[in-house]
């Protein structure tokens, strides 16, 4: 992974071709980057997201922004519940819980 202006980028490496290749994650729209070595990769990567940012201002769009840190969750009500409860037996809300959960279970 790697990141420019928040945008998050993945790639792989083609070792036929030897070549990296990637696309940025956090977007609906579709932003690709390659280079033959890593500071080429990274440099495409800024160069895509700088033209992506530059053809939305010209088309008078606003650039997709990666997450806007709100996330709807759809759970079994039984889930729901349990959920609930061991939110309420720590003295948080569900959402705090939900957070905390995932804080720990993510390197």
């Amino acid at each position: 992974m790697i990141d420019y202006k928040g945008y998050t980028g993945v790639f792989d490496y083609d070792p036929e071709a030897e070549c990296f290749s990637g696309h940025v994650v956090d977007l609906r729209d579709e932003i690709y980057f390659e280079g033959a070595s890593v500071p080429a990769l990274k440099a495409s990567l800024k160069r895509a997201v700088d033209h992506y940012l530059t053809v939305c201002e010209q088309r008078g769009e606003k650039p997709d922004r990666p997450y806007s840190g709100h996330l709807r969750l759809r759970m079994d009500s039984g889930l729901h519940r349990e959920v609930a409860v061991a939110a309420a037996s720590r003295g948080v809300s569900i959402n705090r819980f939900i957070i905390e959960t995932l804080e720990k279970r993510i390197d």
